[in-house]
């Protein structure tokens, strides 16, 4: 809900001398409820207000308790409040008028650097204990605040945005080469692996999960949160998992419609924001609020040129969404004659780093905008919700099925693909060879991971060598070479004990909620939630003849069966891209060219590939092109090239 920033000055020096008012100074662009700050001896901390949930209008933040002896600053949405509430034995009376902030304080009173433990939410916040001279602070277990940081022998000083902390003495902006390098030889979405690093040298960031605690002028970290499910949730039948399933997902959307603005949702034609949508607008009617939708489509110019099974128009089947839950203002923004060309700029500006996902960024900012423009403070999405609430894709069925064979359960395997042949319309003499098959195949898993190959990628390859950015890579467990996933549970519990996968969705949707004073919220990104789904038995994710059978099960009533059921088609974004670049594509091609030129991108990045790629893209622009490794290759050369102009 806000902004916040703090110094502590070692060795005695005096605050007022490092010039204070800078630092808070650069939120001056935002909107802004309240700015408060405090100060004593060498410290100083501040806060940049956004009000949010109804506790926080007013609250006085930064906070001091005396009688504790403790001062806070913090942005952050406490979702377990009651529990925490009543674990903490307030009085009942002060339930609902508590600001999350002094939760949090109280929490940290109780449990001291164990804390963090407790909370779930949206966190990120700094406490200064007074008794003990020590800054402690954290970051809540997926990042979804940001909080960087800067230290040397003279201070501490930390910030929710990068930009702030260059307004001290002697901070300057001197770009990291290791992380860099890391940008341009991830192939997938990872801009990096390594969590307490960022694109500027002296510039740190907390890890998600993790807490930070500065003593003695000695800056330490401890990763407080790992997604660990050992046991599995046994239950009696199919009905008994449906119930619970809803009954968790309920939760993690009533708690994140707490506001006393407007709520709205990203809304798509599929199950995961379908299913947001549906609870939450169910129990904003017990309260006569009504749920904002904002979905995005392509503009009435767009031929669609994608195979059938992709669908890059949603808007029939939000519309059997919006029909069938009721309770729902819905909004289809095509933002027509816009690019995602016209926002590198200004989304560079945002994300305060060379960012990979130029297809959605300009939309991403409009509905944020058209959000604001409409009074809505939460807006709710469900972009998680691939790994926790749906998972369980065909080749999860598939794999299911070849167990059961395996086992020699052939009953139960016949019923399955009874219920299997039913939905696609096939037949056993089809379905039980492809199983043998699939049983009794080895699949053979690419070797081919040596630096021997650095030519086939983005990053020049003597700075691939001199930074070793490939061994990296590897002890961080990311897979840049395309092996096929030999065990997709493995995958799954793997997924979430890497911090990386979730940095992006972090600092964008932080520093998106600053620029429009709302925030972006996602319940499919629960903790208990996912500890709920990686709990359940993977049977339950492919039952019924359906890949992602639990959540179709489970929102029977919830949506329509034109969505819940729907296996056939797809939704797919980002198939217009080429069509609204078609106007500047030769603007493009040429600053590309351009960037080749550059001595710095030339230290960079690998020319020739760049080269090649845009001989390939050639100066007459094709639909398909977008979702080709040439087009990736170009379009995040430029994004750097931009980052690398823009700092200077």
């Amino acid at each position: 809900m806000s902004a916040i920033v703090g110094i502590e000055t070692f060795n005695n020096k005096p605050i007022n001398s490092i010039g204070l008012y800078p630092l808070l100074n650069a939120y001056k662009g935002f909107p802004a409820d309240n700015i408060q700050i405090w100060q004593k001896d060498n410290i100083f901390l501040g806060c940049h207000f956004q009000w949010i949930t109804p506790e926080s209008i007013g609250e006085t933040l930064p906070y001091y308790d005396y009688h504790r002896q403790l001062a806070i600053t913090a942005d952050a949405i406490i979702d377990n409040r009651e529990e925490l509430l009543d674990r903490l034995q307030v009085g009942k009376s002060q339930w609902r008028s508590i600001p999350d902030s002094q939760i949090i304080l109280l929490a940290y009173s109780k449990w001291g650097e164990n804390a963090p433990k407790y909370l779930i939410g949206d966190f990120a916040f700094m406490i200064w204990d007074e008794k003990q001279k020590k800054f402690f602070g954290a970051r809540d277990f997926s990042g979804a605040r940001t909080l960087y940081y800067f230290y040397n022998s003279e201070q501490f000083a930390f910030s929710t945005l990068i930009e702030p902390l260059f307004s001290l003495q002697n901070v300057k902006k001197s770009l990291n080469e290791e992380w860099l390098a890391e940008f341009l030889a991830i192939p997938n979405m990872v801009e990096s692996v390594d969590m307490n690093s960022t694109v500027y040298k002296n510039i740190k960031q907390v890890p998600p999960s993790h807490s930070i605690s500065v003593k003695n002028g000695k800056v330490a970290l401890t990763r407080f949160c790992k997604i660990v499910v050992t046991e599995k949730l046994i239950l009696k039948s199919n009905e008994e998992y449906e119930e619970a399933f809803r009954e968790v997902l309920q939760k993690a959307v009533t708690d994140r419609l707490r506001t006393f603005g407007e709520v709205g949702s990203h809304l798509s034609g599929g199950l995961d924001s379908g299913s947001v949508v549906s609870f939450a607008a169910r129990e904003l009617k017990k309260t006569n609020k009504t749920l904002h939708t904002f979905s995005y489509i392509p503009e009435e110019s767009f031929i669609d040129w994608t195979d059938k099974y992709y669908l890059p128009n949603e808007k029939p089947y939000i519309k059997e969404t919006v029909k069938y839950v009721g309770n729902i203002k819905d909004q289809y923004l095509s933002f027509s004659g816009e690019s995602p060309l016209d926002v590198i700029d200004d989304f560079l500006d945002v994300m305060e780093m060379p960012y990979k996902f130029f297809e959605n960024a300009f939309w991403l900012n409009g509905i944020n905008q058209e959000a604001q423009e409409k009074g809505i403070k939460v807006l709710l999405n469900g972009a998680r919700g691939n790994h926790s609430i749906s998972w369980g894709s065909m080749n999860l069925t598939y794999s299911y099925y070849v167990s059961l064979l395996k086992k020699a359960k052939w009953v139960q395997l016949y019923n399955e693909l009874d219920d299997y042949c039913k939905n696609f319309k096939t037949g056993k003499s089809v379905m039980i060879p492809f199983i043998f098959k699939r049983a009794f195949t080895s699949i053979k898993t690419k070797t081919n991971n040596s630096n021997s190959n650095l030519s086939n990628f983005l990053i020049n390859p003597h700075l691939a060598s001199k930074t070793k950015v490939f061994d990296k890579l590897k002890d961080f467990g990311l897979d840049v070479y395309g092996n096929p996933i030999k065990d997709v549970n493995q995958y799954r519990k793997n997924y979430y004990q890497h911090l990386y996968v979730w940095n992006k969705s972090g600092v964008a949707n932080t520093k998106m909620s600053l620029r429009y004073s709302l925030w972006d919220r996602d319940p499919t990104n629960d903790i208990r939630l996912i500890r709920f789904c990686l709990s359940v038995p993977d049977e339950q994710y492919t039952t019924k003849g359906l890949e992602r059978s639990l959540i179709r099960r489970a929102t029977k009533n919830y949506l329509p069966n034109s969505v819940r059921l729907n296996q056939r088609q797809r939704g797919i974004q980002g198939a217009d891209t080429i069509h609204r670049m078609t106007k500047n594509w030769d603007i493009f091609i040429e600053e590309v060219n351009t960037l080749l030129n550059d001595s710095i991108m030339s230290s960079l990045i690998n020319t020739r590939m760049v080269n090649e790629a845009i001989s390939k893209l050639g100066k007459e622009p094709k639909p398909e092109m977008v979702f080709e490794e040439n087009f990736r290759i170009v379009v995040r050369s430029l994004i750097v090239y931009r980052f690398l102009k823009k700092v200077g």
